[in-house]
């Protein structure tokens, strides 16, 4: 460099002072400390949540990885709505008195998901509780919903039907039930990689059944390796895409293999929230969105838009991809 040739010593000294700082305040990163990759996995929000991160040594990374399934668990306690006791479930309680004090976490997950539904024209919505019984109550006693309770069901649905309000508070229309299923996973998956990262982790990876949420990429690396199902095959026979990504959500929803059979006729796992009714056309998608919170939602909404309609709707997304498939003839 010729400016280490115009001065005397102490500006040669004072110059890679000032190199040294800049690259540790965030500049580049002068020499790295050797990290080693580390692979944990648990239980949590009925999937398994597998999480690998870099440190520098298995401590490090066993105790940010024990905080992170502890998030997992309290957030599942916040948000399920198997459980009476929840957060998510006594704020739907018959007789409450709006609006109600909510904790961060769920004001910010109802924000979001009214924000997403409002994206997605309805296709992903969070006031579908009503619906979501019925049809597992059908896929357990194999009997189609009655037609008179999908209507009434749909009739509570509508993401105008939440208000979030200002200082942690929410009010809901009355008779709505809410199910955050479909961006719980995603949104634990987020704060499972906020929390590595105030940890002094930012080199990880946390995988939620199908959905993953990425940060920085692997050491010497551009990004993380991703698989995605195409869908041609059956199980682990099927051909994969493999991405390399840093700094995004990945989720993939489909119903080509999961579904129920009624009385002859086949019916997905996927429920369209403005119609009530269960899809029977084959369809799986994969959205990559700036963060997982947001992919977990897409991916089941683009399913219900369909590929025309979906593709559509994620031109006007910011930061958001969508690959379709579709059941090989």
């Amino acid at each position: 460099m010729p400016m280490l040739h115009l001065g005397a010593k102490n500006w040669q000294a004072r110059l890679v002072s000032f190199l040294s700082a800049w690259m540790a305040w965030g500049g580049v990163s002068a020499q790295e400390p050797a990290l080693t990759r580390h692979d944990f996995s648990g239980p949590g929000m009925f999937t398994t949540f597998r999480i690998s991160c870099y440190t520098e040594t298995k401590e490090q990374a066993e105790q940010a990885t024990e905080a992170c399934f502890k998030r997992i668990a309290a957030l599942n306690a916040l948000f399920t709505d198997y459980d009476p006791t929840s957060e998510l479930m006594r704020l739907c309680a018959p007789g409450v008195v709006y609006p109600v004090q909510v904790g961060p976490e769920m004001h910010d997950l109802l924000r979001r998901s009214r924000e997403l539904s409002q994206k997605t024209e309805g296709a992903f919505d969070i006031t579908c509780g009503h619906l979501s019984q019925l049809w597992r109550r059908a896929k357990r006693q194999q009997k189609y919903p009655p037609q008179d309770r999908l209507q009434q069901a749909v009739a509570k649905i509508g993401a105008g039907r939440i208000q979030v309000l200002e200082n942690s508070q929410i009010s809901l229309q009355s008779g709505t039930l809410l199910d955050v299923g479909g961006i719980a996973k995603g949104y634990a998956a987020d704060e499972c990689l906020r929390l590595l990262k105030q940890r002094g982790i930012p080199r990880a990876v946390v995988l939620a059944g199908g959905d993953t949420a990425i940060g920085e990429p692997p050491p010497d690396a551009e990004g993380w390796e991703i698989k995605l199902r195409t869908f041609t095959k059956v199980g682990e026979d099927d051909d994969l895409t493999v991405l390399h990504l840093a700094r995004c959500g990945v989720s993939t929803s489909g119903d080509l293999y999961q579904f129920m059979e009624l009385e002859g006729k086949r019916y997905s796992h996927i429920i369209d929230p403005r119609t009530g009714q269960a899809l029977t056309q084959r369809v799986a998608c994969s959205v990559i969105a700036p963060d997982c919170t947001t992919s977990d939602a897409l991916a089941t909404a683009m399913c219900v838009l369909g590929r025309e309609k979906g593709t559509e709707v994620a031109k006007h997304l910011p930061g958001v991809q969508v690959r379709f498939a579709t059941e090989s003839p």
